[in-house]
């Protein structure tokens, strides 16, 4: 699948973020600061939930119409010279993509950080083709020069490592020799990319949102790449997920200040860079090329169904922030470029349900994800009914859950039955049982044992106490 990363099936790879000491420590320590700067920043805005209410509002507009503002998108980057392309797979984006370096002989691409470009493995299509992909943000760099390690987090996707093990990273694959000092190994990574955007031949960038009206792409930075990736190269290639829609720059305003607020607790990025087609007569800087590839993959077939919410969704990651089951497993457990509760609900839509039937379970349903998404996603609900899905329309349970819940209903349904298994229960249990706790077991069991306790069943069932005291008060 094009958004999966790595093949280890989902239990080895919870198993090996839950024993993690330093991911863990490095996602906790971000979650805790993050939402901290995250609620003084929305408080300076007055009534979050209007603003709330306002996002979920335009999103949802957006999305109902979505038809026609991707027509005037389209109308208005063709008046200005650009190109338009709409891809409904990402095998045609792709394709398209290495079509337009074809032409232009192109051997270098710079690019700034891009979700969507993730999602179909646009780095290895052009590298397939004898393209050298450099990746421009500081974070993104880090793990492509540490043999493509896939991010775990959508703002900040070298969120697992550390700066020693930066160090460490750069000292062997570009000659590094300073400290593990966040300023030095900042500045290599300055030095090194700076020759790369002079001499790169195309330049490709995500879309955080596309203007309908004006036919212009909003990108939201605060490395200042995206605007070196776009004014310097001569031919410029965008790439937006076919939702990622604004009717005006009234709205986008309203989304990029939640964005910020959202994602790391800023008022503002260091940079909201607005790019309309290729460069004007007259101009001193942007591409003499422009490209926009509009990308459905998947996204039309969640459109007017049940969970079709998920697509107001605006990156911030603020899910994820908040979310309990993310801080002990970190992104690369989701088995997907989109992590923490949106990629619960996301991954298996576009994914299928065959990869990633899993994720919907990676939830405790606290609703933490709901109460904190900046445009009013109702993931725990969507979470809920995946898992619904899965078991009663897909039949994709677990063979053991399946058994289980079937000698449970047979029990629960003859009372003789029941009675004799609640006798039972603290016998068989027995082996298990240290006090009132089952700290192990065998089968579900151990697995729920290695996390947590569980209680253990009394031995005098409830009935027989409430009869034994009828009896005592009688007499």
């Amino acid at each position: 699948m094009p958004i999966e990363i790595g093949n280890q099936p989902f239990n080895e790879r919870v198993d090996k973020g839950i024993h993690n000491d330093f991911m863990r420590g490095a996602v906790a320590s971000a979650q805790d600061s993050i939402e901290a700067r995250r609620q003084l920043a929305v408080q300076e805005l007055g009534n979050w939930e209007e603003w709330r209410n306002h996002g979920e509002e335009i999103r949802q507009h957006v999305l109902q119409y979505l038809d026609y503002y991707l027509e005037q998108l389209s109308e208005n980057v063709a008046k200005r010279g650009g190109h338009v392309f709409f891809a409904q797979t990402k095998e045609e984006a792709t394709e398209y993509i290495q079509e337009v370096v074809k032409k232009k002989n192109a051997k270098k691409i710079v690019k700034s950080k891009s979700m969507v470009t993730e999602e179909i493995s646009l780095n290895q299509s052009l590298e397939a083709e004898g393209c050298q992909v450099i990746e421009t943000d500081l974070g993104e760099y880090i793990l492509q020069v540490d043999d493509h390690d896939p991010p775990s987090h959508f703002v900040a996707p070298a969120l697992h490592k550390n700066k020693e093990q930066v160090r460490d990273v750069f000292t062997k694959k570009l000659g590094y020799t300073k400290s593990a000092n966040h300023e030095e190994l900042a500045w290599h990574a300055r030095e090194m990319l700076r020759q790369e955007y002079l001499t790169a031949d195309i330049g490709i960038t995500g879309c955080n949102f596309a203007v309908a009206e004006t036919g212009s792409v909003c990108l939201v930075t605060n490395e200042g790449n995206a605007d070196l990736v776009t004014s310097l190269p001569k031919t410029q290639i965008t790439v937006m997920g076919m939702e990622r829609l604004v009717p005006t720059f009234e709205e986008m305003e309203v989304l990029v200040s939640m964005l910020t607020r959202s994602a790391v607790g800023q008022k503002l990025p260091s940079y909201v860079t607005v790019l309309t087609g290729p460069r004007e007569e007259g101009a001193v800087d942007g591409p003499e090329e422009f490209h926009l590839v509009i990308i459905d993959n998947g996204r039309s077939d969640i459109l007017g169904g049940e969970f079709q919410s998920v697509l107001q969704c605006i990156r911030c990651a603020a899910c994820a922030n908040v979310c309990p089951v993310y801080r002990h497993i970190g992104g690369h457990s989701y088995g997907s470029i989109y992590s923490g509760p949106v990629g619960a609900v996301l991954s298996p839509l576009l994914g299928g349900y065959d990869k990633y039937k899993e994720l919907p379970y990676a939830s405790t349903l606290c609703g933490a994800c709901t109460e904190v998404c900046p445009v009013k996603i109702p993931l725990h609900q969507l979470i809920h009914k995946h898992r619904e899905m899965i078991v009663e329309k897909e039949g994709k349970a677990p063979i053991s859950e399946k058994l289980a819940m079937k000698a449970f209903g047979l029990g629960a349904a003859s009372p003789t039955l029941y009675k004799l298994g609640s006798k039972v229960a603290p016998t068989a249990m027995s082996p298990f049982t240290v006090g009132d706790k089952i700290s192990t077991g065998a089968g579900p069991l151990k697995a729920w044992t290695e996390i947590r306790e569980f209680p253990a069943p009394n031995k005098v069932r409830f009935r027989d106490w409430f009869k034994n005291r009828e009896k005592g008060g009688k007499k």
